[in-house]
């Protein structure tokens, strides 16, 4: 059993709050009355499902990545919500440096951006997306000059094609990211690849769990990707 503070601070001592955008919702989603945990839920995203799953095994707490923008009264079941959303994104170990590490590639740290991290390397296109193949089947892109040489990669996990100006004006020759529109696919001078919203996150829940107590239950929600490629 575990205090449910000592936990957020756990968290917050690697992903501080006053970092959070502004906009953000990170953190108290909802506080119960009780002070201790024993049981944890771990996910991307609260959902009528995942609540149903911390319910089936008797969770004290929800921490999720995601936030709730707004919290459906049906919720307050005595279950404390807690999220790390952008203050997460931000952090060292945080989402995107969490992806980086997984793929085992340099971060160039002389190079500042709140949610971009930069990687130098020497890869081809085609190199480049059999290294991302293990992490997503959900692969998709937009290469309009038709790139074949990588020296430089923009990551930023989540919803980061937006960022692509910033990626460009730091000489990167592609971006990696989890969520590709349509019209920034038009306007982006440089390649965009989009891994999966999911897919580009689901890997700093080992992070988050790796990082709490060892004496209580962590478990880790069962969710995917509500979107299904369909491969040619």
């Amino acid at each position: 059993m575990a205090n449910k503070y000592h936990l957020s601070k756990l968290i917050e001592s690697i992903a501080p709050l006053e970092s959070a955008e502004s906009w953000d919702m990170s953190g108290w989603l909802i506080e119960t009355t009780q002070t201790n945990v024993d049981k944890i839920l771990l996910c991307l995203t609260i959902t009528n499902e995942i609540m149903q799953q911390a319910k089936e095994h008797s969770c004290d707490m929800i921490i999720s990545h995601h936030p709730l923008f707004y919290v459906p009264l049906y919720f307050n079941c005595g279950i404390d919500l807690y999220c790390a959303h952008t203050n997460l994104d931000k952090a060292f170990c945080g989402t995107t440096e969490t992806l980086i590490n997984t793929l085992k590639l340099p971060i160039n740290r002389d190079i500042e951006h709140d949610f971009l991290r930069f990687c130098d390397v020497e890869l081809t296109w085609n190199e480049l997306l059999n290294m991302l193949k293990p992490i997503s089947n959900n692969i998709r892109f937009s290469n309009p000059q038709n790139t074949q040489t990588i020296k430089r990669i923009a990551f930023c996990s989540g919803s980061g094609s937006e960022f692509w100006h910033d990626a460009e004006n730091q000489n990167a020759d592609v971006l990696i990211t989890g969520d590709l529109k349509f019209h920034t696919a038009l306007d982006s001078k440089i390649p965009i690849i989009d891994i999966g919203h999911y897919e580009s996150e689901t890997l700093v829940l080992d992070v988050l769990q790796g990082i709490l107590p060892k004496d209580i239950t962590i478990i880790k929600a069962k969710e995917k990707s509500p979107i299904t490629q369909i491969n040619s």
